[in-house]
């Protein structure tokens, strides 16, 4: 099962593994706080399409589709994401945004979850 987290949330033994996707690590969060087994900020949007999705509010739509263009040549994350869905059953991709529906980790949960 694949599951997104706001990095800020409570950790819960239902997580699973949990991986950090955001490119940049949560400011003000402790690396014991955040209770992070893999930060995979490779897997994580662009500098240039993150700056670009930020100053530009309302663009969810063209953000969407360019991150998964992007995600288009990091198929070997993605098989490392999956490898660690088999090995451990729950895998929560944790985010920094406070938006719980327009952010990199449930266009990628997406992704993912199509993958066989």
């Amino acid at each position: 099962m694949i599951e997104t987290k706001r990095v800020y949330d409570h950790p819960a033994t239902t997580d699973g593994f949990r991986v950090l996707v955001d490119r940049l690590w949560p400011r003000g969060l402790t690396k014991e706080k955040a209770h992070v087994d893999l930060w995979m900020k490779e897997i994580a949007p662009s500098d240039e399409l993150r700056k670009w999705f930020h100053h530009r509010a309302g663009s969810w739509p063209e953000f969407e589709k360019k991150y998964k263009k992007e995600l288009g040549s990091k198929g070997v994350l993605l098989k490392e994401i999956k490898q660690l869905l088999k090995q451990h059953g729950t895998v929560t991709l944790l985010y920094g945004s406070r938006d719980e529906k327009q952010n990199q980790a449930v266009i990628l949960a997406e992704i993912l979850q199509g993958l066989k």
